[in-house]
């Protein structure tokens, strides 16, 4: 490659003139090009586990690095899969599902940390645990016998986190078939989840905080059942995904170093904390409090504290068809970084 034709192909221009197929045999291009950024694209979702965003957006940890950072909000994480295809998007923080689908498209990018580790519980209506402690999973049976419809489980759309979990459990622990036994709504946002369950459409979901504090709070008749600890340990949910051209960089390195920052914070600051969910998340301080303190609040940085999850996860990814090939933890994983910054 010439001096020219580096400064004709960024990454950004590479992406949007080929295929996926083609990108995929790129991947060490940005290396090739070196580290000329200017400005960082982050996308972020409004979601409790990207808790490590608001913390450094509120508390001027992003100011601090050597690029800019264009900061956008995305709504699902289909959506910054389709803004990482045109090359819009840099680094990332949403889920390993969607992160999957970026990797397994040939799209140049790793995950450098974890932002979570076990934050989902499966919440079921207290008419179902009881039957469930009577009868064991025949629980689910007994349900629609008793109802005359199936048990409805509301959660986010098929290949996302809670999704993932949520048939794991049902197929793994259960051994059943999720879709036979169940009926599974597709729902966007925790919020839009929480009014499912308030307004008695839905028996279950599974889904992070804030939505089982919000539910004891209001007193519910669908509480926590089970949590993420105890049906996976080391489940992954929302990391940070970074495109090779920042990974490759002194960028990526600046930026690990804020991640890590933030949970430090996150860990020893609660109650300054509570404040960065309040505002950016959009909650009441004292429910932001006590979410903090439940047992799902397990904010983390070092990527290797989900890697058992995440063999489980890319399996399951690949047999329901979210991902083409099957992934492994080199495939998915760059740990290299936060190394250099721990």
């Amino acid at each position: 490659m010439t001096t020219d034709d580096t400064r004709v192909y960024s990454r950004r221009n590479y992406l949007q003139g080929v295929g996926g197929a083609v990108a995929a045999g790129t991947a060490g291009l940005a290396g090739c090009l070196g580290s000329d950024l200017e400005e960082l694209t982050l996308a972020y979702m409004p979601i409790y586990p990207d808790l490590q965003y608001f913390v450094m957006d509120g508390e001027g940890y992003l100011d601090e690095l050597s690029v800019d950072v264009d900061a956008r909000e995305f709504t699902d994480g289909p959506a910054i899969v389709q803004a990482y295809g045109g090359g819009e998007i840099d680094v990332a923080m949403f889920g390993i599902v969607p992160s999957m689908i970026v990797i397994d498209r040939g799209i140049p990018a790793k995950v450098t940390a974890a932002n979570i580790t076990e934050p989902m519980a499966i919440m079921a209506h207290d008419d179902f645990q009881q039957l469930w402690a009577d009868h064991g999973a025949d629980a689910f049976e007994r349900w629609t016998d008793e109802r005359g419809t199936p048990f409805r489980f509301g959660t986010f759309p098929q290949g996302s986190v809670p999704d993932v979990l949520l048939r794991y459990w049902l197929e793994t622990d259960v051994g059943l078939e999720p879709e036979e036994a169940t009926e599974i709504i597709e729902i966007n946002g925790a919020s839009a989840v929480w009014q499912a369950i308030a307004n008695d459409e839905i028996d279950g979901t599974s889904i992070m905080e804030p939505v089982p504090t919000i539910a004891q709070e209001e007193e519910s008749s669908v509480s926590t059942f089970l949590t993420a600890a105890e049906i996976m340990p080391g489940q992954p949910a929302a990391v940070t995904l970074m495109s090779d051209e920042v990974r490759e960089s002194e960028v990526a390195r600046e930026f690990l170093e804020q991640h890590r920052r933030a949970t430090e914070f996150i860990n020893d600051n609660p109650g300054e904390t509570a404040e960065h969910v309040s505002e950016g998340i959009g909650m009441p301080l004292e429910r932001a409090q006590q979410a903090l303190e439940s047992p799902l609040s397990n904010f983390v940085t070092d990527p290797r504290e989900i890697e058992n999850g995440t063999e489980i996860f890319a399996e399951f990814a690949h047999r329901n068809g979210q991902t083409d090939d099957y992934l492994d933890l080199e495939d998915i994983f760059d740990t290299s970084v936060y190394d250099e910054v721990a």
